[in-house]
């Protein structure tokens, strides 16, 4: 898991949900962590792509069904592949619906939760996000390659990583099998004994190799090849 760093400035964070018991409750949380701070808050995706444009979190937590822009189109707006300067964005959602996971991650979300997953892993995915990993919830990750890796393309999931340019190391292979089972950047780091910038640069290469636009898409190509299980 993602540790707090205190002797760093605070994880600011925009939290955008229509219902204001959820913000009041997301914000109780989160600013009750020493290393995450609430900057602001949004009732609707409008607003929420306009705060988050003039205050620049680290951050943005987005609910999917918000009035005026829903967190999808909200989404796209903020992290999409057009955006010059991208937010990191984790799409929190009380509906486990397929075409919502493969909606926010094509748009450029870093990470995708369940509201009922529980403050704790909502706080970790804040981290994620903030250090440049993913977090997908437990829930919906294994659903979520299992489709990616099926023989029919859907025309819902996102498009699958091209053949290698060319062959991945032994060492960016053992970062991918990690990628697969949910290491963040940090844990990736402490399990193959290397820095964190050493991880980051094989995910580069990687992501080079294999045209992947996120780590989904790496897990996704570590899956169909056999790389996905613990030692494969």
């Amino acid at each position: 898991m993602t540790t707090p760093s205190p002797s760093r400035a605070p994880i600011r964070v925009l939290i955008a949900d229509d219902q204001e018991m959820v913000r009041t409750g997301f914000r109780f949380f989160l600013d009750a962590q020493p290393d995450i701070t609430v900057v602001a808050e949004a009732a609707d995706g409008e607003e929420a792509v306009a705060l988050a444009r003039r205050e620049r979190p680290d951050v943005c937590l987005l609910d999917i069904r918000m009035p005026k822009l829903d967190g999808l189109a909200a989404t796209r707006l903020l992290a999409g592949p057009d955006v010059a300067d991208p937010m990191r964005v984790v799409v929190v959602t009380t509906f486990d619906l397929d075409e919502y996971v493969y909606g926010a991650l094509r748009g450029g979300a870093c990470g995708f939760l369940l509201k009922d997953s529980g403050p704790t892993l909502l706080a970790e995915a804040v981290r994620a996000a903030a250090a440049g990993d993913s977090l997908v919830s437990p829930s919906v990750t294994v659903r979520l390659l299992k489709h990616l890796t099926a023989p029919q393309t859907s025309a819902a999931a996102p498009a699958r990583p091209a053949v290698p340019a060319e062959p991945l190391t032994d060492r960016e292979l053992d970062v991918v099998r990690l990628v697969a089972l949910g290491r963040t950047n940090a844990e990736i780091a402490a399990e193959l004994y290397v820095s964190l910038s050493t991880v980051k640069t094989h995910l580069s290469s990687v992501q080079l190799k294999l045209s992947a636009r996120n780590r989904v898409e790496i897990a996704a190509w570590a899956w169909q090849h056999g790389y996905g299980q613990p030692g494969g």
